[in-house]
């Protein structure tokens, strides 16, 4: 599932390949990827328009063009690529927008569980993602502290709820609270003021490193390296990892680096 570096690095793409081009033909391959605006609106507000600059919040992807925000969020299965217009769209390739300067950029994603919004003001932007959280990678220590503080569920769902903090998703946590030596389970609230601003340093390390990969890395030093492996055992001490489901995710974590309470 595309987490905050994936979406990262699609803004990275989109501003490389957009950046500054005048849309010339929108094409929906499948629709069944709008949400709240018809094919033929989407090609009537965004055809002749030039993309700005790109924002990313969490998961979602801001693709401004000065007047509406094309809005993309990239579910578990979504992509965006630069492509050439005479290259052969791909099955699962669903919008593509073809540009100035011979570039098409191509919305993909095989299982279609999100897809992409039209918001027509800054306010309906405000509006769509009213129900997320400060960024991930943006908010600061304070903010951060008094998230966790003022949640009283486990600290891997909290980490993972959009609406408390947007971006993590289920590597992304475990891996930070591999990191942090803390379990899984414990209490957001119950975290003392020492572990909640370890966690946070922590999780701007992790981040920044999966910024900088463009997604969150298999290495062998990794957690997420290991937690696919038949005979799963930590990075670091070598114990068996356990696993177990939270909030309705797969948890995977070392009971000697973090406690056992992740049962």
């Amino acid at each position: 599932m595309p987490e905050l570096p994936d979406v990262e690095g699609f803004r990275k793409v989109l501003e490389s390949c957009a950046k500054g081009r005048v849309i010339r033909q929108v094409d929906v391959r499948d629709a069944g990827v709008l949400h709240g605006v018809s094919e033929r609106r989407l090609r009537e507000v965004l055809e002749g328009r030039r993309f700005t600059r790109p924002e990313r919040h969490g998961k979602w992807l801001l693709a401004h063009t000065g007047g509406p925000t094309l809005i993309l969020h990239f579910g578990m299965t979504g992509q965006l690529l630069c492509a050439d217009p005479d290259d052969p769209p791909a099955p699962h390739d669903r919008v593509l927008f073809t540009l100035s300067g011979d570039r098409q950029l191509r919305y993909r994603d095989q299982r279609k569980l999100q897809g992409l919004w039209l918001a027509g003001t800054d306010s309906d932007v405000v509006r769509l993602l009213d129900d997320q959280g400060p960024d991930a990678l943006a908010v600061d220590r304070d903010d951060f502290e008094a998230v966790l503080a003022s949640h009283r569920g486990r600290v891997k769902s909290v980490l993972t709820d959009q609406s408390a903090l947007a971006g993590l998703g289920n590597l992304l946590a475990d891996e930070i609270l591999w990191r942090a030596e803390l379990s899984p389970a414990t209490r957001s609230s119950d975290l003392t003021e020492p572990e909640r601003r370890h966690l946070y340093t922590t999780m701007r390390r992790t981040l920044r490193s999966a910024v900088t990969a463009g997604c969150v890395p298999p290495r062998d030093s990794w957690l997420t390296g290991h937690r696919d492996d038949p005979d799963p055992r930590c990075p670091r001490c070598g114990t068996h990892l356990r696993r177990t489901r939270m909030a309705g995710r797969g948890t995977v974590w070392c009971p000697r680096c973090q406690g056992d309470g992740g049962q």
